[in-house]
């Protein structure tokens, strides 16, 4: 047998020696990773960002500041009544004297524009309690004159009002006012219409003092200042993501502080604008990516078992 496996053998030459530089080569493959350093136009739109929210937190600031601005809660609502259905206004409240005392039996006309260069109006009365209520009426601008009985003569106060539209899936806007009529002293002191030397007919008229601000229910100015405080948030939260992304160099949160940027509104809807031109913005920043180097990852190839 192994005489033959030596026969076997023979005329079998090895495998010639190899030259060990070649044996091991490189392929030119590398490992290509996201780069989370910040372009230079992500800087530029988190810049951007911020001032928008800038714009949408003044913007909530004049809001919550009802008295001063470039916003008034009653245009705001104002705006709403124009877009309001129509009779869907209710509208009730008190008539009390000088000393705070309910008023029976005053008469009080409500006239409102039902539509461009038409009014409509209706009279009804105080009861005991010196209340009295409308339904159905048109959300907007409203005058009231409210007339009291007092012996020879009858006093008239005159207002300007607001009636509150319906707010956001209510059917009806509710607005609610107490009124105070002066003594008549008071109506004693004010001229007589028409020039008139003496009247039993007496007038104070509020109406052209309060065009700019006519009286509305105070439930209508918590409303809007609670809007403003919405702002404001919103454009915290914008400021808020900018930072996180800043930090980790994220396009994806950098997008979604513009949106929150985009609800704040601004003035004259400057951050609703902005804000849309910059989230279009963070698809133009280029996508960034770096080879991992020699070094750069250590791999442990000892088993666990």
């Amino acid at each position: 047998m192994g005489e033959e496996a030596e026969e076997v053998w023979e005329g079998i030459e090895g495998l010639p020696e190899t030259d060990s530089a070649v044996m091991f080569a490189s392929s030119g493959a590398a490992f290509i990773i996201p780069d989370t350093s910040l372009h230079p136009i992500t800087k530029s739109i988190a810049i951007f960002v911020i001032f928008i929210a800038a714009s949408g937190f003044l913007n909530g600031l004049d809001y919550v500041s009802p008295d001063s601005g470039l916003v008034q809660p009653d245009e705001f609502v104002y705006q709403l009544a124009q877009t309001a259905p129509p009779d869907s206004a209710m509208f009730d409240g008190m008539v009390y004297d000088h000393l705070g005392e309910p008023i029976e039996g005053a008469e009080i006309k409500l006239e409102w524009e039902e539509r461009k260069g038409w009014y409509n109006s209706s009279v009804t009365y105080t009861d005991a309690n010196g209340s009295f209520s409308y339904e159905h009426i048109k959300p907007g601008l409203a005058r009231i004159d409210i007339s009291v009985e007092r012996g020879n003569y009858t006093d008239t106060l005159v207002e300007r009002l607001l009636l509150s539209p319906p707010a956001l899936i209510e059917p009806y806007g509710f607005t609610r006012l107490d009124f105070n009529v002066p003594s008549s002293d008071v109506f004693a002191d004010e001229p007589c219409p028409f020039e008139q030397e003496t009247c039993t007919k007496r007038l104070i008229d509020r109406n052209e003092e309060q065009r700019e601000n006519p009286r509305m229910d105070p439930s209508a100015a918590g409303i809007y200042i609670m809007i403003g405080f919405a702002f404001m948030g919103v454009s915290i939260i914008s400021v808020g993501f900018v930072v996180w992304a800043l930090k980790t160099g994220s396009v994806a949160i950098l997008r979604m502080s513009t949106m929150f940027a985009f609800f704040g509104m601004g003035h004259y809807y400057a951050a609703c604008i902005l804000g849309l031109t910059a989230f279009l913005l963070t698809f133009a920043i280029p996508k960034r990516k770096k080879v991992l180097q020699d070094g750069v990852v250590e791999a442990n190839l000892q088993s666990s078992l």
